[in-house]
């Protein structure tokens, strides 16, 4: 009697350490990596896409940004190491760029710093969503539909989930803009949240 109540004992440990193994292996991580568009500048960070998602995603999945307002294509590059080792991302959210071509940094070391951290992160096994940004008009065509193509490009070849402008539904209308007219309002995020959470499905 004693050896069975033992071993009932040792099984039901067993079952519950396995039970949470499973749960603990099932959960995901997504990696936001980005500039000003995605670490909530002038807005509360809680009232962030970012954090809407993290909500809307439940709590098999751990959302983490390390996006960084200001932050160009070259940081984003140099701090992308560190970031897969410590978090281990099963999606990698890019948002980079903007700040490149708001600057007239050479469109080439764009594409290829770019490129480096979509290749990082499949090459560690996750799955990344590219989102495109626009320019505004007064830094002529001759460097804004380069510029574009080079986000098109990107996920044609690497065969990315990708929304060609993240401010889609929400540049045109100044209601959702900031007096910069450059970033995004809390009532804006909510419209930024559905442009990317479908492709956070696809990537799945």
């Amino acid at each position: 009697m004693w050896f069975k109540r033992r071993l009932a004992h040792h099984l039901g440990t067993l079952i519950v350490v396995t039970v949470l193994s499973v749960s603990f292996t099932s959960a995901e991580t997504i990696l936001v990596h980005g500039d000003s568009l995605s670490a909530g500048y002038g807005i509360e960070v809680s009232d962030g896409w970012v954090a809407l998602m993290d909500d809307a995603l439940g709590t098999q999945t751990q959302v983490v940004n390390s996006s960084i307002s200001g932050e160009t294509s070259r940081g984003g590059l140099d701090r992308l190491p560190g970031l897969l080792e410590a978090h281990q991302p099963d999606i990698l959210i890019l948002e980079l760029g903007a700040n490149d071509g708001l600057r007239g940094y050479p469109l080439t070391q764009l594409r290829d710093n770019l490129e480096q951290m979509i290749q990082m992160a499949q090459n560690q096994g996750a799955r990344v969503v590219l989102l495109g940004m626009r320019l505004p008009p007064n830094l002529g065509r001759r460097y804004i539909e380069p510029f574009m193509n080079i986000y098109s490009d990107l996920a044609s070849t690497y065969n990315l989930p990708f929304l060609p402008f993240m401010l889609e539904g929400v540049a045109e209308n100044r209601e959702l803009m900031q007096a910069d007219g450059l970033h995004p309002t809390a009532a804006a995020q909510p419209i930024l949240l559905d442009n990317i959470l479908s492709l956070v499905e696809e990537a799945r």
